[in-house]
């Protein structure tokens, strides 16, 4: 399933911004937690799903950074990270818990007590910190370059609502702004 676009965009971003990249990432978005000291310096992330999901998301982002037309040999090349400010659009999909549907003839029917958004674990602020740091170097040379969210979110996989997917992941939106577009 294609990403809709979405209907409306913000002010600061109608003033002058260009869009940059849109990337569409299938897999278990994970949140950046906590690291663990092993001793001489060495840190490790305390969950083991953040690495797959940085992996995920820097494949795809590297995709949608891709020239097109552009191959020397076997080497696909791809556009500079940017360096300049930009605003960014995330919206993280997730599978429904078996717990929020009923049993039997009905199993595919929620029950009436179902949340409508994943209000629990994992964090948004966690997530988008696993990805930005996923998408720097690929997508922008520094994530102190993302100066504005223009959405962020987390959603049941078939919402109906903009840039939900119908599997696990996530759409990323990022536009370059305009030297002195202000929000």
């Amino acid at each position: 399933m294609t990403a809709p676009i979405l209907p409306e965009t913000p002010a600061a971003l109608a003033a002058g911004a260009l869009a940059l990249a849109t990337i569409t990432v299938y897999g278990l978005p994970a949140p950046q937690g906590s690291k663990r000291h092993l001793g001489n310096g060495v840190m490790v992330e305390s969950s083991k799903k953040v690495k797959p999901w940085r992996q995920d998301v820097k494949h795809a982002a590297l995709t949608a950074m891709e020239l097109p037309d552009a191959v020397i040999g076997d080497v696909q090349l791809h556009r500079p990270p940017y360096d300049g400010p930009v605003a960014v659009s995330m919206v993280f999909t997730f599978d429904r818990p078996k717990g929020h549907y009923r049993t039997g003839r009905n199993a595919r029917l929620l029950r009436d007590a179902a949340p409508a958004r994943p209000a629990g674990m994992p964090d948004l602020s966690k997530l988008v910190r696993s990805t930005e740091d996923a998408l720097t170097g690929v997508v922008w040379k520094d994530d102190s370059r993302v100066v504005e969210y223009v959405r962020l979110g987390k959603y049941y996989a078939g919402t109906d609502a903009p840039d939900v997917l119908d599997a696990p992941g996530a759409v990323i939106r990022v536009w370059r702004l305009a030297a002195g577009v202000a929000s």
